[in-house]
């Protein structure tokens, strides 16, 4: 794709004669806690760089440009009386580590400070080093590296 169109997709610009609808950006991933301070902890274990808790919000712009961000339940609940915490698996986060290695030692770090695993350190089948935790408000998170190929 030429640079002008790729820049005019992510920013939403419509071009050429096609006319095309504004693209909104995704710009933030919400997370609802009911332990900020212990949201916060297993975050800045992955690595993400965020600022001391104060008050209900909060948020980090990832190296991505993406903004992660954390509400307190009883902030939700001031902004949506009606709201119930979800149950399941409501939403996945993949962190992508620099190797293989750094797989199985951030899914260690994590466990090693009390944090769940919901799957040790693999070889997927679709070639990535993988592994899976869970957060503290049960969201799962996924860690992966690209393995080495043959070729590399």
């Amino acid at each position: 794709m030429h640079d002008s169109l790729t820049r005019g997709l992510r920013m939403g610009v419509p071009f050429g004669s096609r006319n095309l609808p504004v693209m909104p950006v995704l710009a933030a991933i919400g997370i609802v806690t009911s332990d900020m301070g212990e949201s916060v902890r297993f975050y800045r274990l992955l690595g993400v760089n965020v600022p001391e808790p104060e008050g209900d919000h909060l948020d980090a712009t990832l190296p991505s440009g993406i903004r992660l961000m954390w509400d307190t339940q009883d902030l939700i609940r001031q902004l949506d009386p009606d709201w119930v915490p979800p149950v399941g698996h409501r939403m996945g986060l993949a962190f992508e580590c620099a190797s293989p290695a750094e797989v199985d030692a951030a899914h260690r770090r994590l466990v090693d400070a009390g944090f769940a695993s919901k799957k040790e350190p693999w070889d997927a089948f679709w070639g990535q080093r993988y592994a899976q935790l869970v957060d503290p408000d049960d969201n799962v998170v996924d860690l992966f590296a690209q393995l080495p190929t043959a070729t590399s």
